[in-house]
């Protein structure tokens, strides 16, 4: 509303067999722009943009989705992300003690995008120590039902009893409660997009944010829109090193640890893991 827009109309928990019903409610209310926040619920978009061509279109789709030139985008890569994620987790588990030398990587249904994001989370695990291990669990139904808490709260129990020593819950509705029970077992754990855990305002205890939130790349991305400088046909990527918002934090870091990961960073910002995260990429999506 600071820059003379209405309130925005907000609707979550958009089931993707309601995602062309519910987008196409909102663009019959007269809107200038439609904000879509993850691929899982973008696929009647062309559709959608060839029916109501005077809204501003934008979606948070991510690697893959077919450009369109009635859509704006945003992207990140998903191995760049994990593998800062996986690097912290190993740094933290150095600091716990020779004792701590598994991780759980809690998703839903083996999809393409959940393999990148595993393989990059080993590899940037065992740079630190090659004897760290990371085991993928998938809790999900059907695809796409990264929900249930069920399936990931008993997965999560059996990676305790299996002596884990941290958990990446990659999950969507089912993300709090594995991180509720991580915490009463003194876990590792760590957020999957939100960038806000490390807050005060947090009820729960995070020891790292992964960052690929979407309410950072829109920020971003709007104030691009009102200057005239990210046009619908534009796809902004968001990349690790470069852009502030994504790559995993610790949310209480030592000066060492603080230190090593900016040089990870700044590694990957300048290109030095390219063909690394390429490779990962030919696995995941093959």
């Amino acid at each position: 509303t600071e820059n003379g827009f209405e309130d925005p109309i907000v609707v979550d928990n958009i089931q993707a067999a309601d995602a062309a019903t519910a987008m196409g409610d909102l663009a019959q209310q007269g809107v200038d722009v439609i904000i879509v926040g993850a691929s899982e619920i973008a696929e009647p978009l062309p559709q959608l943009i060839e029916e109501y061509p005077d809204i501003f279109w934008y979606c948070n789709c991510g690697a893959g989705f077919p450009a369109n030139p009635g859509l704006a985008q945003s992207t990140d890569n998903g191995a760049e992300i994990a593998y800062t994620a996986g690097y912290a987790t190993g740094l933290l588990m150095q600091a716990k003690g020779p004792e701590a030398t598994a991780t759980t990587f809690i998703g839903c249904c083996d999809l393409g995008f959940e393999k990148q994001s595993y393989l990059a989370f080993e590899a940037g695990l065992q740079a630190l120590d090659p004897a760290f291990t990371m085991t993928y669990v998938p809790t999900g139904d059907f695809p796409f039902d990264f929900d249930n808490t069920a399936n990931a709260t008993a997965a999560l129990q059996t990676a305790v009893d299996g002596g884990t020593a941290a958990v990446y819950p990659y999950l969507g509705g089912a993300h709090r409660p594995v991180v509720q029970a991580a915490n009463e077992a003194g876990l590792i754990v760590m957020s999957a997009g939100s960038s806000s855990v490390c807050g005060p305002d947090e009820e729960l205890k995070y020891d790292i944010a992964v960052k690929f939130d979407g309410g950072d790349y829109v920020r971003s991305v709007m104030a691009l829109i009102i200057a005239g400088e990210f046009k619908e046909g534009d796809t902004k990527t968001f990349k690790v090193g470069i852009d502030p918002e994504p790559g995993a934090e610790i949310c209480a870091p030592t000066p060492e640890q603080l230190a090593a990961m900016d040089t990870l960073f700044t590694d990957i910002g300048e290109g030095k893991y390219d063909a690394l995260f390429g490779e990962i990429a030919g696995k995941a999506f093959a």
